[in-house]
């Protein structure tokens, strides 16, 4: 098993390798801006510091979401690109579920990242492989009751204090977490993972406008 995992569906953009046992390689970089000039040149870092070719890889790991739009896309659309040219599976997996497998917490939390508007995406767990219910999107204010009491990992937790003042490590997704859980749903014969389809949580802010004239030549 050599399973090349990546993420962009938060500011990290990050990439790792996972041989089924351990952490082979790995790359994170925070920059919520430049996810397409990023995310192809960790993978070459990571294959090179593996000392290995693309062609090793068996099996592809991808967060879906939630996140916005346009970098959420740039890990979707490479992880295809690269199951089509490899042949080789795309296993989908919630991106907060990866948050949550990298806090180790046994017991239960929440996931909250960042999605804008002042709102947040989140999800609660009942330990750090099991997620309770659906992701969801929502302004801190509006879940803080629900939450009260709970540790809550990610940035969004770090954004909003005030909502969430048990703020827990990791702050931000790693591709190497995601791998690990992949690996281990894999070597367990588990089901779980999602089409590698974008979880988005609500419409795109690019929306094409009502009323519009047209100006092209009938």
């Amino acid at each position: 098993m050599l399973l090349l995992a990546m993420d962009t569906a938060t500011p990290a953009v990050t990439v790792a390798l996972h041989d089924g046992e351990a952490v082979v390689a790995s790359s994170s970089q925070v920059d919520a801006r430049r996810h397409g000039e990023l995310l192809l040149p960790a993978v070459d870092l990571v294959l090179k510091e593996a000392g290995l070719k693309l062609d090793a890889v068996t099996g592809i790991v991808v967060g879906v979401g939630p996140g916005p739009y346009t970098g959420l896309r740039v890990g979707l659309v490479t992880a295809a690109a690269f199951s089509s040219a490899l042949g080789v599976p795309v296993h989908g997996l919630c991106t907060l579920d990866g948050l949550a497998y990298a806090s180790g917490i046994d017991g239960p939390f929440a996931v909250a990242t960042d999605a804008r508007r002042k709102e947040v995406y989140w999800a609660r767990y009942e330990d750090f492989r099991t997620r309770a219910g659906d992701a969801s999107v929502d302004r801190p204010a509006d879940i803080a009751g629900q939450l009260a009491g709970l540790p809550v990992v990610g940035a969004g937790a770090r954004l909003y204090p005030e909502a969430f003042p048990d703020a827990r490590d990791p702050e931000h997704q790693s591709a190497a977490a995601l791998a690990g859980l992949a690996a281990e749903k894999l070597a367990g014969g588990e089901g779980g993972f999602l089409d590698p389809l974008p979880m988005y949580l609500r419409r795109p802010d690019a929306q094409v406008p009502k009323n519009y004239k047209v100006v092209t030549p009938k």
